[in-house]
Parts: C-alpha cells; sequence; structure tokens
C-alpha cells in the first residue's frame, strides 16, 4: 500500500472513466483529459459511472500502482462536481472519499500549519 503524505497532489477526475480500462489506459486520460503527466508523482483517483467504485493510479518512481475499491452496497454520496475536468484534494480528504464520505465536510489543518508543522 502507498502512503498519501500531505505534500502530494491529488487530483480527482470529474467525469466518470470507462473501467475496463487499465493502467496504460487510466495513464491516457491523464494525459489527454486531466493535462497532467502520470509520471509526476501525483494520485490520481478516478470515478465510475454509477459511483460504485473508485480506482487510483499513483507512480511511485520505479512503477505504477492501480488501486480499485469497490462499495459492497451503494453508491460514493460524494463525487465532485465542476465545469473544470479534474478537481484537487487534500491527502485527508482523500482518505474521507475513500470511506465513502463528503471530503468537502472533512477537516484538517490548514496548509499553512502543514508547512509549519504545527
Amino acid at each position: 500500500m502507498i502512503q498519501v503524505t500531505p505534500h502530494m497532489r491529488v487530483l480527482v477526475a470529474v467525469d466518470p472513466v470507462d473501467f475496463r480500462k487499465g493502467i496504460d489506459g487510466l495513464a491516457q486520460v491523464c494525459y489527454a483529459e486531466l493535462s497532467d503527466a502520470p509520471f509526476s508523482g501525483c494520485v490520481f483517483v478516478f470515478g465510475n459511472r454509477k459511483r460504485t467504485a473508485i480506482k487510483v493510479l499513483v507512480y511511485d518512481g520505479q512503477g505504477f500502482w492501480r488501486y480499485q475499491k469497490r462499495l459492497s452496497r451503494g453508491r460514493f454520496p460524494f463525487w465532485p462536481q465542476s465545469d473544470e475536468v479534474e478537481k484537487s484534494l487534500e491527502a485527508h480528504e482523500l482518505k474521507v472519499l475513500f470511506s465513502a464520505g463528503n471530503p468537502a465536510k472533512a477537516t484538517g489543518l490548514a496548509p499553512w500549519k502543514k508547512a509549519l508543522n504545527l
């Protein structure tokens, strides 16, 4: 399991992605739709059309990690809605999303406190 740290950028694809795609297909989505290199070290999060599953793509310097979580019941109640193609999340908000919560309501340290280790 890869550790998501507060220093990592987390980008969420707002539009649903075809979950038949593997690592190469998701990397192509990173280039084409998110306009970011999959080798950048960002954490890329994708959702399916029904919002019952999410996939995560991360490059760790040696290779790609692809994670998938599918809910046994229900849907992810929150998914970013925006006119933009991507939404940025903080590390603690990603953990809330993984537990099928609403990252918009997550509380965490202010960014300036993280930099000062307060």
